[in-house]
């Protein structure tokens, strides 16, 4: 079982849907989850079409901010328990026992952020079975984590202490350190 989390704006244009094909060729996964796609669920169904092999679920984003997909593989026996604009939970049911999966996108204003934790405590207390928390929570556990720039330590504290609160655990990843730069070449690379 592997899952893919991308925050992968601009979706809607060929050429992203190109690179994303290539990327789903070369990684096979399992489940994707898509935060922010600043498109329509209509939108994303449309391009999930492209993709042999994959059901989903679409959240329509709010204008052309946020938007959330989970696709998964066909085979897999996947069902939808809920879903708002900031995530998507479901049920993953297989032979060794069932387990939910929940795609997040947290709040991406520093001053409801707040707002993000509260949300995750809530789901987290409604969850009896193992789960897998995966997204764009806008947020770091640890300074460096980010490259340039700095963050308020109170900030991440918040966040911590909200994993600590679901019981949820950092998983180590392979590949590049950092999920996001500016794409800037150099010292302007954030």
């Amino acid at each position: 079982m592997s899952l893919l989390s991308l925050n992968y704006q601009g979706l809607g244009h060929p050429d992203a849907v190109g690179a994303l094909r290539h990327l789903i060729r070369w990684e096979a996964p399992t489940m994707v989850l898509f935060c922010e796609t600043k498109l329509s669920g209509r939108e994303m169904t449309t391009v999930r079409a492209k993709f042999e092999g994959y059901a989903g679920m679409e959240v329509d984003s709010v204008g052309r901010s946020g938007g959330l997909a989970f696709w998964w593989k066909k085979e897999i026996d996947c069902e939808f328990v809920s879903a708002s604009v900031h995530y998507m939970d479901f049920v993953v049911r297989e032979e060794a026992g069932d387990w939910r999966v929940m795609g997040f996108y947290g709040w991406p204003s520093v001053a409801d952020r707040h707002l993000s934790w509260d949300l995750l405590r809530i789901l987290g207390r409604q969850l009896t079975r193992p789960y897998v928390c995966i997204g764009d929570f806008n947020e770091i556990l640890y300074a460096n984590e980010m490259k340039g720039g700095t963050r308020a330590q109170w900030q991440m504290n918040n966040f911590r202490e909200a994993v600590e609160d679901c019981n949820l655990t950092d998983i180590p990843f392979e590949g590049y350190e950092f999920t996001w730069d500016n794409g800037q070449a150099g010292e302007a690379n954030r």
